[in-house]
């Protein structure tokens, strides 16, 4: 079994994650607030709370939100 990484992330009103590439496997899970996340196209896509996200190991993606977010990441495991 490969390890997990978990990271909390709190994002305030206006912040971004910026775009960069994945190391891993990535889950994405919104647990409070809403957003928006988006791989290599320039539109994002709407996200809010209980629903997530999940990006393959070097694929390029940023997130963001408007009014505050808090993700769970999960990186490394095979979902």
């Amino acid at each position: 079994m490969d390890d997990a990484v978990v990271h909390c992330a709190y994002l305030t009103p206006n912040g971004v994650i910026g775009f960069h590439q994945t190391t891993t496997d990535q889950l994405f899970l919104i647990v409070q607030g809403e957003g928006w996340v988006r791989g290599e196209a320039p539109e994002g896509t709407f996200i809010k709370m209980g629903q997530a996200a999940y990006w393959e190991k070097d694929e390029w993606h940023e997130s963001g939100t408007e009014t505050g977010m808090t993700a769970i990441i999960i990186e490394g495991a095979k979902f």
